[in-house]
């Protein structure tokens, strides 16, 4: 029974995300859709601007926390309704809202494990518990792992709350000013292509300084590591 509670929240998560998708509604959020109903939805805005902004946060708020695959459109969405600026604070607080609720309820289902660890596990923890800013933000930072899925990874590391908050906003952040300012350009690929261009996301423009920051985020273990082997390197001789 205690281990069935301690899953309920992320099983509720998880059939609300289920739920979502089959009923279509990243369909309305389609970067095409969303040029073609750009004029009334941004006078929309500035009609109603505080409905907008909650609408705005809680929608990727809710994506997050349900672990919505695509949820990337409502990114792309804040960018072409709200602006770069706009639209990366609004998603950058949308986010870290979602993934702190996803967060705790992965934290809360993995609370119950039992049994020891596999090696493996217990050597990946012990890695992490060694450097776990550094850690963290390397997976935030790495456009390739998804969002999602690292932070039930940051759960299952046992990661503290703090840090998760601190990462998710910094280094998530970085990931959301990226993909806001490719859904602000979004509307002139479409009216001049007539179709949604994500070829963008290859450029070595965009990969590089995003692997560039998470090689940076790497550093402090490397140097570490290098370090203790030139110690050990010199105890040897001695």
């Amino acid at each position: 029974m205690k281990r069935m509670r301690a899953l309920l929240p992320l099983l509720v998560l998880v059939g609300i995300g289920v739920a979502l998708l089959a009923s279509g509604t990243l369909s309305r959020f389609d970067p095409r859709h969303i040029a073609e109903q750009q004029a009334s939805l941004k006078a929309l805005i500035a009609a109603h601007p505080l409905a907008a902004v909650l609408a705005q946060i809680g929608a990727i708020a809710l994506a997050i926390s349900t672990g919505l695959p695509g949820a990337i459109v409502f990114v792309f969405a804040g960018g072409m309704l709200f602006g770069v600026l706009g639209g990366t604070v609004l998603s950058t607080i949308g986010t870290t809202i979602g993934a702190s609720a996803l967060f705790l309820a992965s934290r809360s289902a993995f609370s119950h494990g039992s049994g020891e660890p596999p090696a493996l596990v217990s050597r990946l923890r012990a890695g992490y518990h060694a450097y776990p800013l550094s850690y963290a933000m390397f997976l935030r930072l790495v456009p390739f792992f998804p969002f999602g899925g690292v932070t039930l990874a940051l759960a299952w590391l046992r990661c503290p709350l703090w840090l998760f908050l601190l990462t998710t906003a910094l280094g998530g952040g970085v990931m959301i000013a990226f993909e806001t300012a490719l859904g602000a350009g979004l509307t002139a690929s479409i009216v001049r292509d007539g179709q949604v261009s994500l070829g963008v996301f290859a450029h070595p423009r965009v990969l590089l300084p995003l692997l560039g920051m998470a090689v940076l985020a790497l550093t402090p273990i490397v140097l570490t590591q290098l370090r203790r082997r030139a110690r050990g390197g010199i105890a040897e001789k001695g």
